[in-house]
């Protein structure tokens, strides 16, 4: 059997059998098509059952250059393959029972927000927004762009589950946002802040002749989805307009949202909760505290202080 219909075979059965999501398809596509262009050139090696771990092992070294991250998401969708084929062919072994990979990831803490630096992003975009005419799509398109801010830091929703979101996911009255997140998991977040509701009801008001039920809920000047590179980029303009000298994402919105919540003491299980991580140990990477923090604990907390000497 060739490897391009081992991969093909793979992908069907990963679509319809285990019923994998639309993004986790297209991501296993583009890993298994880099392996198989790295098998040919290989001695044109296309047969699977002459790929071993040999194979494998030159391969990772072809992706030394990743981050290790993205090094174990690849093996991983690898090893997945092979172990399908393996229990579809009782002929067939895998080439991972005999290789054994230990890949350890840099430990990054995530670059996060102080409430102060927050406050000055959201002032810039409501004077900015105060400044511009009424009648302008200018003006349509800040609103717009005030409501991603405040939906991302209201409810550290990954910028992929934001741009995916429905018109009928909001419900303003309720106060709550339905969220699809990874592995097609659902889950309900609560918006408390009255200002949060104000400027989605602001935006929807604006758009409304635009947008639709069960259609995407934040859309561009052509009515079309709002992709999470518009948002990446309208998140740098404005972060560059605010004048905050930190490299600020989407994402790190997610992460002060975490944060934050955990410095004002809110159990770690509820914040994995709202995130929507499957397990605890990825939330854990939150537990850090910022430098600011850090210092008024050991100045205010710190037992030296209540040590008197001479």
């Amino acid at each position: 059997m060739t490897l391009q219909t081992t991969i093909s075979e793979f992908l069907t059965h990963c679509q319809f059998e285990k019923n994998l999501n639309a993004k986790t398809i297209e991501a296993y596509t583009t890993d298994l098509k880099q392996f198989l262009n790295f098998v040919v050139s290989e001695d044109a090696r296309k047969d699977v059952q002459k790929i071993d771990k040999v194979i494998l092992k030159k391969y990772l070294q072809e992706l030394s250059s990743f981050k290790t991250k993205t090094i174990k998401r690849k093996m991983a969708c690898l090893k997945a393959m092979f172990n399908y084929l393996e229990y579809e062919n009782d002929d067939f072994y895998s080439p991972f029972r005999r290789l054994k990979i230990r890949l350890k990831d840099a430990f990054i803490l995530p670059t996060v927000m102080n409430i102060d630096e927050v406050r000055q992003i959201l002032n810039t975009l409501y004077q900015s927004l105060n400044n511009i005419d009424k009648e302008k799509y200018k003006y349509k398109s800040m609103v717009r762009d005030i409501a991603v801010v405040e939906l991302l830091f209201a409810t550290g929703m990954r910028v992929s589950e934001l741009c995916h979101l429905r018109l009928n996911d909001v419900d303003l009255k309720q106060g709550i946002i339905k969220i699809f997140g990874k592995g097609s998991k659902e889950r309900m977040i609560q918006i408390c802040q009255q200002e949060t509701i104000h400027a989605l009801q602001n935006y929807i008001n604006l758009f409304s002749k635009q947008l639709q039920f069960d259609q995407p809920f934040f859309i561009n000047r052509l009515g079309n989805n709002l992709s999470t590179q518009s948002v990446r980029i309208m998140i740098k303009n404005h972060i560059k307009q605010s004048k905050i000298n930190k490299h600020i994402t989407p994402h790190t919105f997610r992460h002060t949202f975490a944060t934050l919540l955990l410095e004002e003491s809110v159990d770690l299980k509820y914040i994995q909760t709202l995130l929507g991580h499957s397990s605890i140990t990825t939330t854990q990477i939150y537990t850090h505290v910022n430098t600011e923090k850090q210092k008024e604990i050991l100045l205010t907390k710190h037992p030296r202080r209540k040590i008197r000497v001479g």
